[in-house]
């Protein structure tokens, strides 16, 4: 039996009452509100060695025409940001994960067929912005981090993008995101980019990320080709899954995919290639957790054809 069935119907209110028994085993370094928080943490006690991810999702993200609405997509992140941390308030979640002093590079993605919602980039700068970070300290890029000011002095990083099928890695995950942090990112498309979580290790990546937001709005659940995109094959799921853990993360929205793909086609269709990048980060690089029975998923908001 998975471990995370019995959190998975928890309502936001119950989460935290919930928290408020496991704040004793987590770790503190600062106090903001009068709450203990650890910005570096998992928000959850390392020595259970699991990991947290919230799902939230909302029929109103995305409209019929396919654009998405600013607010609903602000209060979902609010929302899922709250109930991660375990804190009562956006503004008090976000200052357990920033500080005035960082320096924050916000890692988006460009892709022109999916790129990350510039309503979500827009969403997460005015939050660490509000949690007093300063304006010029904070920025978004994709292509150009290693030229990047901010991003070349950042203490912080937070990792946004949209969940796809990716022709060298299988999925395009919060993993996958940041291969541009590496000059030459052909050298990691070979075995599938089994090594991705190697540039989680480098000094201008390691221990800096304290979010990973892996956009399942429209998500894209087959392609062919290099850059194969097809409407036929995205759908509206409304939803965002959230964790300090990318392999967390990027194990959950795997097993969305996975679902899809069964529902879509009518039985088994692996994921080619397969996208083993995501376990590898857990167990060659250390970088989080891949085995579902110890990812705790809380999930958020509309229920309807969640597939997981």
């Amino acid at each position: 039996m998975s471990h995370h069935g019995d959190l998975q119907g928890l309502t936001r209110r119950g989460w935290l009452r919930a928290m408020s028994t496991l704040a004793v085993g987590i770790g503190a370094s600062r106090c903001v509100d009068g709450q203990s928080v650890d910005p570096g943490a998992r928000y959850y006690p390392r020595q259970m060695g699991r990991s947290r991810v919230v799902l939230i999702r909302d029929r109103a993200a995305v409209g019929s025409s396919g654009g998405v609405d600013p607010a609903v997509l602000r209060r979902m992140l609010q929302d899922a940001v709250v109930t991660l941390t375990g804190t009562t308030t956006p503004e008090t979640a976000w200052k357990t994960l920033v500080r005035p002093s960082d320096r924050v590079g916000i890692k988006s993605n460009a892709w022109a067929r999916l790129p990350t919602p510039v309503e979500l980039e827009t969403a997460v700068r005015d939050a660490v912005i509000g949690a007093g970070v300063d304006t010029s300290h904070v920025d978004v890029d994709d292509r150009g981090v290693l030229q990047n000011p901010v991003f070349e002095r950042a203490t912080v990083l937070i990792n946004i993008r949209p969940m796809r099928t990716h022709h060298w890695s299988g999925l395009g995950t919060c993993l996958k995101n940041y291969i541009m942090f590496v000059p030459r990112p052909s050298e990691y498309h070979g075995d599938a980019c089994a090594s991705l979580g190697a540039i989680w290790h480098l000094p201008r990546v390691e221990g800096k990320t304290r979010l990973n937001v892996l956009v399942m709005l429209t998500p894209q659940f087959h392609g062919v080709g290099p850059h194969g995109f097809s409407q036929d094959f995205v759908w509206t799921y409304g939803g965002l899954l959230v964790g300090s853990d990318p392999v967390a993360v990027d194990t959950t929205g795997a097993r969305i995919i996975e679902a899809k793909r069964r529902d879509f086609f009518g039985g088994h269709r692996p994921i080619s290639p397969r996208p083993h990048h995501i376990q590898v980060a857990d167990t060659r690089y250390g970088i989080g957790v891949s085995d579902p029975a110890r990812i705790d998923l809380i999930r958020l908001g509309w229920e309807q054809g969640a597939l997981i």
